[in-house]
């Protein structure tokens, strides 16, 4: 089966210096800033940990300013997100549940202020506008549900060594339950940190 990978999602904006002053400050990669004829120009952002990027620029689109709107992105701690895109000036929402517990309502309907109570995975938002008034979502997914993902890319040395740790630790409470060194703990590494990972094949 053709695997169909979210690349680029292009953002419409008026002012394209103003809208890159904004994603550059609240932490995107710019990784293009091409100019070419004819006053065409393509700006390429990839938010921390992304494998998908944004673009924005001139001549790239045909809607209007702001017209993108439910643009979701993702993160572990949605109340560390709130606290760093209020740091870096983002005109942000409250972080809110919604009042049937899975996904958000549209607007501001059904809207509860807090996390989800149990922090359940994918229960939990907040959301923001960029100068333009492109919306945006942030949802906290802490555990990915079976056959979203299909493969692990960690985004630094540092996670793949916490990840490493942490199937460590795991795998000396594996050895004391069978009460022997385990030969073959590679493989018993490899199932516990796809799992972990949210990988279910």
């Amino acid at each position: 089966m053709v695997e169909f990978k979210v690349e680029i999602i292009v953002l419409p904006v008026a002012d394209v210096d103003r809208a890159k002053e904004f994603y550059g400050g609240i932490g995107f990669r710019e990784d293009v800033d091409y100019t070419g004829p004819d006053g065409f120009r393509v700006v390429h952002f990839t938010p921390p940990g992304s494998a998908a990027s944004i673009i924005i620029g001139d001549r790239v689109t045909d809607a209007a300013p702001g017209s993108a709107q439910g643009v979701h992105f993702v993160v572990d701690d949605i109340v560390a997100a709130h606290a760093e895109l209020l740091a870096k000036g983002v005109k942000v929402s409250d972080v809110f549940h919604d009042a049937g517990g899975v996904f958000h309502h549209a607007g501001v309907q059904d809207r509860i202020a807090g996390p989800h109570p149990d922090r359940q995975s994918y229960g939990s938002f907040l959301s923001f506008e960029d100068p333009d008034g492109n919306g945006f979502v942030v949802q906290e997914v802490t555990e990915r549900r079976p056959g979203r993902i299909s493969h692990v890319v960690y985004g630094s040395v540092a996670e793949l060594e916490q990840a490493l740790r942490d199937a460590a630790a795991a795998h000396g409470e594996h050895e004391k339950e069978l009460g022997h060194e385990d030969a073959d703990w590679p493989a018993w590494y490899a199932a516990h940190m796809a799992r972990q990972a949210g990988l279910t094949s």
